[in-house]
């Protein structure tokens, strides 16, 4: 069967935020990332396939392509034989009683990717963002989460609101904050990170109640910054490393 012209309009218009919430949909790629998606909860709509022997592991139709139709519809370099339409779940309400990390303006897709999957690697299952971060339904976002994106509850808000209505103690990276490594660090707070070019906005650091630094050890220290993704998970393993 052919991939015809309103499922080549569809596909690629999902690539932007603005059609993957007027039509609910978003788009996965991959055995391995599908897979997972099917073994979640998430509502698949349309399965494709250059692969006549691929097998979901739900009992689903699958349209079998060409790896030249694959290819016109596909964001990656090298197209991997499977491409499906998921439905977007709806939000699930906020569970305030644990250990959460909130992102205030986290714009590119790899980083917010990679931190999903470090809330699922450390057992966060709250994930809040800003509205001005990228959304998580993003293809490069679903595809770099490797089906994390399953197993963590993300909500976008208005996070100077949600902040200033939370009882956890909040928590932030900064350069001039106390030294994560001699901190004590309770086992319920909320870990705000920011912007990659320029951290926490003003508004958000008003509500700031703990910074914290990750010191530098090499003998020049002249490298300015960690990546947001590489300090979170420097965060996240002192923030856990007393729990087991």
């Amino acid at each position: 069967m052919n991939l015809s012209k309103s499922n080549i309009k569809l596909i690629t218009s999902l690539q932007q935020k603005k059609y993957r919430q007027k039509y609910q949909l978003f788009v996965a790629e991959g055995v391995k990332v599908i897979n997972e998606l099917l073994a979640s909860s998430l509502e698949v709509e349309q399965l494709f396939s250059t692969d006549e022997s691929f097998k979901p592991l739900k009992n689903i139709e699958v349209t079998s392509i060409s790896e030249n139709e694959l290819k016109k519809v596909s964001t990656l370099k090298s197209p991997n034989k499977v491409l499906g339409l998921f439905k977007i779940p709806k939000e699930k309400e906020i569970i305030q009683d644990s250990f959460m990390v909130a992102l205030d303006g986290v714009n590119d897709p790899g980083n917010l990717g990679t931190i999903i999957r470090l809330c699922d690697w450390f057992g966060v299952t709250e994930l809040v963002c800003s509205k001005n971060t990228v959304d998580c339904y993003n293809q490069k976002v679903v595809q770099s989460t490797m089906g994390s994106l399953t197993r963590v509850n993300i909500t976008y808000v208005d996070l100077q609101e949600f902040l200033s209505n939370c009882k956890l103690p909040v928590f932030t990276a900064d350069m001039e904050g106390k030294n994560v490594y001699s901190s004590s660090l309770p086992k319920k707070a909320v870990l705000v990170m920011g912007n990659e070019a320029n951290g926490i906005s003003s508004e958000i650091a008003k509500i700031v109640e703990h910074a914290l630094t990750i010191p530098r050890f090499g003998d020049l220290q002249q490298t300015e910054s960690l990546n947001v993704a590489t300090a979170t998970a420097i965060l996240l393993s002192e923030f856990r490393r007393g729990l087991k």
